[in-house]
């Protein structure tokens, strides 16, 4: 049974990733931990809170996070996912409430009461995880696993030419992960488009599933729309499931180097890249960098067929097929 916090700035990527862990049989959520990112705290929790209504099963606690990076006034992402984060949903007020606690601590006092069983899939900027490694760096050590979904991967940036989202929201928290001694695996952006991303067809095919699968698509609805506008295509790209099919099912991944990854603060042109040495053979052998050690797997290729037949079984409340 994996024990898992997931770490959320919940939009509508976000909400798919969660129900897939939500309707996992083999997967015990901890907590639920929300961040700002693609959209405000107070709307990335309630956002939780529906998803979790929405799963029907077990309702782990929901702990409000950080409202602002920690150094950085807030950027959100609503041009693709609507002023909500939920595609203009118009969701009512959820049933329940989140659960009294400050994120990061209640991260630690997961840390510290399964010391070495705690895995966290990080789905938007690290300022929550990185709050708690700063405030019980030893308690933190305690951590099994964590799964960060950002970066462009070895793919070019999204946010910027060399930057991804959920890192450009609070680079100075990536560098805290980046730089803490934990087991990291890095699901970027480019695991997401491609042969990953879901045709009209395919988007349909989930829909149909039931009123799970219904929810993930008419939550997405504005993800589809902004690709049509920008490229002629009614595709769905769903980094956040696809980084979450990556821990909980870890058998896709197919190729992820060890590589050194270092985090770009100063230049504002470059802020919120990281860079990524996957160690190959370089002109110079000596170039800034060479000899740090590698701090993070990073994946470079994965099983997408086998990614989308699992998540629409899960989503269908099937069987998932191994």
């Amino acid at each position: 049974m994996k024990r898992l916090i997931i770490d959320t700035d919940t939009g509508s990527d976000d909400a798919v990733a969660l129900l897939m862990a939500l309707l996992h049989p083999g997967v015990k959520v901890e907590a639920i931990t929300t961040v700002c990112g693609n959209v405000p705290l107070d709307v990335a929790t309630k956002n939780a809170l529906t998803t979790v209504l929405v799963a029907g099963r077990d309702r782990p606690p929901v702990y409000a996070g950080a409202e602002r990076p920690l150094f950085r006034e807030l950027v959100t992402s609503t041009l693709a996912l609507g002023s909500d984060g939920m595609g203009g949903m118009d969701l009512p007020e959820p049933s329940i409430a989140p659960t009294p606690g400050f994120a990061a601590l209640e991260i630690i006092a997961l840390a510290k009461k399964y010391p070495g069983e705690i895995e966290i899939v990080m789905l938007g900027p690290a300022t929550n995880v990185a709050t708690a490694l700063l405030l019980d760096p030893v308690a933190m050590a305690g951590v099994k696993h964590i799964y960060s979904m950002g970066t462009p991967g070895f793919g070019p940036g999204t946010t910027t030419p060399v930057a991804e989202f959920n890192v450009y929201v609070d680079a100075e928290a990536y560098d805290i992960l980046l730089r803490s001694g934990l087991p990291i695996t890095i699901i970027g952006f480019d695991q997401c488009i491609g042969a990953a991303a879901f045709e009209a067809d395919e988007v349909g095919a989930i829909a149909r599933s039931g009123a799970i699968g219904a929810f993930a698509i008419r939550c997405n609805a504005a993800v589809v729309g902004y690709n049509l506008k920008a490229y002629g295509r009614r595709i769905l790209d769903l980094p956040d499931p696809i980084a979450m099919a990556a821990a909980i099912w870890p058998e896709l991944v197919i190729d992820a180097p060890r590589c050194y990854c270092f985090t770009c603060l100063r230049e504002p042109v470059t802020y919120g890249q990281v860079v990524i040495d996957d160690r190959r053979v370089r002109d110079v052998p000596d170039y800034a960098g060479s000899a740090e050690p590698c701090n993070a797997w990073v994946v470079r290729s994965m099983d997408y067929a086998g990614f989308k037949r699992r998540l629409v079984d899960v989503l269908a409340g099937g069987e998932v097929k191994l």
